[in-house]
């Protein structure tokens, strides 16, 4: 798909499962937990954690018992630890080209701010952007109005587009706000896996892509 960009227009993009693979959060996360648990054998551990949380059992309670660790401090390093991930392919052309017509670029993400913010630090993308909300810092997540309504505040320009993958909350309100919606298609690594349960048309995006490369910019 194409999308027209200049001065008057913002890019906004989800985070999770759309600029990165949220897995890849997860596998930093419990790679971080297992170093430090079992600095020796961590990759036995780290084997052990992923094929409890694949078959949907509690990693960390498995843990606090096993190990006289508690939930709450494993948690913590979960939220806190400095994330290894890598964008998506197509992402960084995508908002570089969107920066070279001079459009303005936001993230509107759920989420805690220091979490979310150590992500987009990470990825090595953080100048990239004109306005960054993180729904911990605004006090609701999406849908609400008030989350797309503070990126309008920020950057006032004439047209929107908002892409983002996940067919519960990312599309309802701006659909409703007259912004262009654009869903990236699970490519069956994506963390939320239930578009099938959303497929009203208010749930929808206007767009499908299957990848950010998919989208050009003139």
């Amino acid at each position: 798909m194409i999308i027209k960009v200049d001065s008057t227009t913002s890019v906004v993009f989800d985070l999770d499962d759309t600029l990165y693979k949220e897995i890849g959060y997860l596998q930093s996360a419990y790679m971080s937990i297992a170093k430090h648990i079992e600095p020796d054998k961590w990759e036995f551990l780290f084997a052990n954690m992923f094929a409890l949380y694949r078959e949907g059992k509690d990693v960390f309670g498995t843990l606090e018992e096993n190990y006289n660790i508690e939930k709450q401090a494993l948690v913590k390093q979960y939220r806190e630890h400095q994330p290894a991930i890598k964008l998506e392919n197509g992402a960084y052309d995508l908002m570089n080209k969107i920066k070279n017509k001079n459009g303005k670029l936001g993230i509107l993400t759920d989420g805690r701010t220091n979490t979310q913010i150590n992500k987009i630090r990470s990825l090595g993308i953080i100048d990239f952007f004109d306005i960054i909300g993180i729904s911990e810092s605004l006090g609701t997540e999406k849908p609400n109005k008030n989350n797309y309504e503070f990126i309008e505040q920020k950057l006032k320009t004439d047209s929107y587009y908002y892409i983002g993958d996940n067919f519960k909350k990312d599309f309802i309100t701006p659909n409703t706000m007259g912004w262009t919606t654009i869903g990236l298609m699970d490519n069956g690594q994506n963390i939320h896996n239930t578009a099938h349960l959303k497929l009203k048309k208010q749930h929808s995006p206007q767009i499908l892509v299957r990848c950010l490369s998919d989208i050009y910019v003139c």
